[in-house]
């Protein structure tokens, strides 16, 4: 498909910030041995691709704002216009060398999501969407399950960090919800559960507690794969409460019964 040149601004940025957490990853195995351990070292990881993602998309589309999850919020000159970023979605996966991790780059024009980028790094898999123009992935075109019963479904979600003290709410609706889907994935990485749900991988997703730079180009994603997303109340204010549910209509709908 022909691609618009902020799509192909984003692709660059993703790729440049790819390729320094791909070095760096492969200094986290020599890391976990020692004493110290790998913390900083993933923190810098993570503070270094931001920087060259925030260089990047800043020289491309000089007076975009931002919205990033180290930097947190940067006003630009043009104030239809924001990225939201997360340079590093799934560090604890990054941090005890799973290679299950992200980069997620959104574009929001006048405060609607209009592309989105997920891009893991180490399995070279990128998945992009553009509003009104479908979303595609490493094998083209994707759309999302097409399965109708919950019992058969696979549904991703993510536990929240203790320290949230999230984690009894997540625990309840989990434990009440494996009693109707064919089954459970917890995989570590917002970004790549919902990019997920768009390639038809798995069949739904919900989760709470998380920031907009975890879901915005996600959300891209899967609609334009003719999913439905929502928040946990069935509205359009998933960036703003941080729960989300998606799926295709069916499984979304489910969903949010069960909720």
């Amino acid at each position: 498909m022909a691609q618009s040149p902020a799509m192909n601004v984003m692709r660059a940025a993703v790729e440049k910030a790819g390729r320094a957490l791909r070095r760096d990853f492969g200094e986290v195995e020599n890391l976990q041995v020692s004493k110290k351990g790998p913390g900083d070292f993933v923190s810098q990881a993570d503070l270094k691709a931001e920087k060259i993602l925030f260089e990047e998309l800043s020289e491309a589309r000089p007076g975009y704002g931002f919205l990033m999850e180290e930097r947190g919020v940067i006003e630009g000159a043009d104030a239809t216009h924001r990225w939201i970023i997360d340079p590093l979605d799934g560090t604890t996966n990054f941090l005890h060398g799973i290679p299950h991790f992200a980069i997620s780059v959104a574009l929001e024009r006048e405060g609607t999501l209009v592309a989105g980028v997920i891009y893991n790094p180490i399995t070279d898999e990128l998945f992009f969407a553009e509003r009104g123009q479908g979303a595609y992935g490493p094998s083209g075109r994707l759309r999302v399950a097409a399965r109708d019963r919950l019992s058969e479904a696979i549904i991703s979600s993510g536990m929240p960090y203790k320290e949230s003290g999230k984690r009894p709410e997540w625990q309840d609706k989990i434990i009440a919800l494996s009693n109707d889907v064919g089954d459970i994935r917890t995989f570590g990485s917002a970004a790549l559960d919902l990019a997920f749900v768009a390639a038809g991988r798995v069949d739904g997703y919900l989760e709470t507690g998380l920031g907009a730079w975890d879901l915005a180009a996600g959300i891209v994603l899967v609609r334009e794969a003719g999913g439905l997303v929502s928040d946990h109340t069935n509205r359009q204010r998933m960036l703003d409460e941080g729960n989300i549910v998606a799926g295709n209509e069916t499984v979304h709908g489910d969903l949010l019964k069960k909720l």
